[in-house]
């Protein structure tokens, strides 16, 4: 079965169309939403009710669309309320997102400095609205483009470019501290030795 004949079948009342959809779409989708609310136990619930709302809704969809675009909408759309809800009632606190799996022959210091890096990312997107951190997953972590997303959303181009522009213009102050330190100066520097003249 092919994901046109999925939606077929689902338009026509036969919900095993779904279990193909699932298969195709599941993984993208339960990583969109983890990454826009942070917490995987509630990212696969987000997940959970965009494909029921997509079943309930698919007399709707054109299927001369593609299905992925659409259904990544209503996972978006779904993570930034549940973590506009979640931030309102409980701030996230640590964790380490298992979403990349490591290289087996990197170095145990590349994985520290890797580790910490991805930690510093996690901390300041975090930071971000919902709907600028959304942006941001869609863009760098689901590779759609602007007109891809502006289409997803029904949004106007500029509104994409916007939120994406303030997004990274906070996400670069919110990293520069961290990434741009002054290099430290050797002992021989800060004690008069460094100049050997």
């Amino acid at each position: 079965m092919d994901e046109r004949r999925a939606i077929e079948r689902l338009k026509d009342g036969d919900p095993g169309g779904l279990e193909y959809l699932v298969r195709a779409h599941q993984v993208r989708a339960v990583r969109a939403a983890y990454l826009i609310c942070r917490d995987r136990p509630l990212a696969e619930d987000v997940v959970q009710s965009a494909f029921v709302k997509s079943y309930e809704k698919i007399k709707g969809f054109d299927g001369g669309r593609p299905f992925g675009p659409w259904f990544i909408k209503i996972v978006v759309n779904g993570a930034i309320k549940a973590a506009s809800r979640r931030e309102r009632t409980v701030r996230y606190e640590g964790g380490s997102p298992d979403v990349v799996l490591e290289d087996p022959g990197t170095s145990p210091h590349r994985l520290l400095e890797e580790s910490e890096e991805r930690r510093r990312v996690w901390t300041a997107l975090e930071k971000l609205p919902p709907a600028q951190r959304a942006a941001i997953v869609q863009r760098y972590y689901l590779g759609m483009s602007e007109a891809e997303i502006a289409g997803s959303e029904n949004s106007p181009p500029g509104t994409i470019k916007w939120r994406l522009h303030a997004a990274r213009r906070k996400l670069s102050n919110l990293l520069r501290p961290q990434f741009c330190e002054e290099p430290i100066l050797s002992k021989d520097a800060t004690e008069g030795g460094g100049d050997r003249g």
